[in-house]
């Protein structure tokens, strides 16, 4: 069995104590970060920049392993930042970015790990022929730009065909799912074929210390390989 990994997303936490919400996250379990990174163009909102990386670390490292996504028209020029503040995965989208394979690969000449990623309104199949040079592939299950919304159906639907398709080409990309993301729902993305859970409300807006492993067990509830 896969092991199931848990991102909560900080645009869910609290800003006025942002290190100490981080920290109590490791402490609960969780595998990485996710840090959006909105430019107010791209999404019709503005967040906290990559430079706030460089505050989340311990002994020099990273607390837990940055999960930047970035949500920017043609984001080559965060490109220098996320590298010095430690990014390990850099998401970019498919419709902000004109030269995809040109931007993937200097991701990795820089010594990150490339992820793509798609909205709601966007065919996954915009996304077959850059599939074999990522690490990473993010389904947005909710249109981007703002927390605590409610997960949209269909998306389930993108994560079965990017894990039908990875077991058919022998690829190793990860399915990373963010949007709408709860406890009560999370069997669902599992069972799709979802690797990396992105949650935000649904973990910081939790009263359950335990919330975290409360959200692997679901996978191990849910036959991440079949269908009901």
């Amino acid at each position: 069995m896969k092991k199931p990994l848990i991102a909560p997303s900080i645009l869910s936490a609290d800003w006025g104590c942002l290190r100490d919400e981080v920290l109590r996250m490791r402490d609960m379990g969780a595998d990485l970060l996710h840090i959006d990174v909105m430019d107010g163009n791209f999404v019709p909102n503005i967040s906290i920049g990559v430079g706030v990386q460089k505050h989340l670390t311990e002994d020099g490292k990273p607390i837990l392993p940055f999960d930047t996504h970035l949500m920017a028209e043609e984001p080559d020029y965060l490109l220098e930042q996320c590298r010095e503040f430690q990014s390990e995965f850099v998401t970019v989208h498919i419709e902000a970015v004109r030269h995809i394979n040109r931007l993937i690969q200097k991701i990795r000449e820089l010594g990150m790990r490339p992820g793509i990623s798609l909205n709601p309104g966007t065919s996954v199949l915009m996304l077959e022929e850059v599939l074999p040079l990522v690490d990473l592939v993010l389904v947005m299950s909710v249109n981007p730009g703002f927390g605590g919304q409610k997960m949209i159906p269909r998306s389930l639907d993108k994560i079965r065909w990017l894990s039908n398709y990875r077991s058919n080409h022998e690829l190793s990309y990860l399915i990373q799912v963010d949007g709408g993301i709860k406890l009560d729902n999370i069997g669902l993305i599992w069972k799709k074929g979802a690797d990396i859970a992105v949650s935000g409300s649904g973990i910081f807006g939790s009263r359950d210390k335990n919330i975290i492993n409360e959200m692997k067990n679901k996978y191990r509830e849910a036959d991440a390989y079949a269908e009901d």
